[in-house]
């Protein structure tokens, strides 16, 4: 186990199914905690084995925007904010041949070399699949038909409560 400076990050759902012809954010941000000097990312597409350069730049500082951005693919614009250490990507129109592996790539000169990188899978499909969500349904129905019974049973135990109060004032 190490401890790393640098963390590249495509988010808790590192992958996405996309429709055929839809515009699809690629998500990737960084941190550091050591501060950074001129990082160095790019992202990459896995092409049957081949990891071929979809866009490239470097952030020569912290918060600062992203200098000599490279774009080597159609249809791909970058949509980070180094602000927000966000060095996200665009694919508008997305087709079948997008489909696969992204990374991104991330390299701090502060680390004396050290590479990061994390995985985005890509799907595109011709229509979204119908979820079947009947198990959600029952589920949240017996949660929801619990509560009420328990609300129920509360109301009678107050009332039952205020009835026998009131008869006992009356003796």
């Amino acid at each position: 186990w190490t401890a790393e400076a640098l963390e590249m990050n495509t988010g808790k759902v590192p992958f996405l199914e996309a429709v055929n012809g839809s515009d699809v954010l690629l998500p990737c941000t960084y941190i550091s905690c050591i501060g950074i000097d001129k990082l160095y990312f790019k992202w990459e597409y896995n092409d049957n084995g081949t990891m071929v350069k979809v866009m490239d730049s470097v952030v020569p500082t912290d918060h600062a925007e992203p200098v000599n951005k490279q774009i080597y693919r159609e249809r791909v614009e970058f949509m980070g904010n180094s602000k927000t250490n966000n060095v996200s990507i665009m694919i508008w129109n997305v087709t079948f041949e997008d489909a696969g592996q992204y990374t991104c790539f991330g390299k701090n000169p502060k680390e004396m070399g050290k590479n990061h990188s994390a995985i985005f899978t890509l799907s595109v499909v011709e229509e979204l699949r119908v979820v079947d969500n009947t198990l959600t349904k029952i589920i949240v129905s017996c949660i929801g038909g619990g509560i009420a019974l328990l609300v129920i049973f509360m109301l009678l135990k107050n009332l039952t409560l205020f009835v026998l109060a009131k008869l006992e004032e009356k003796k």
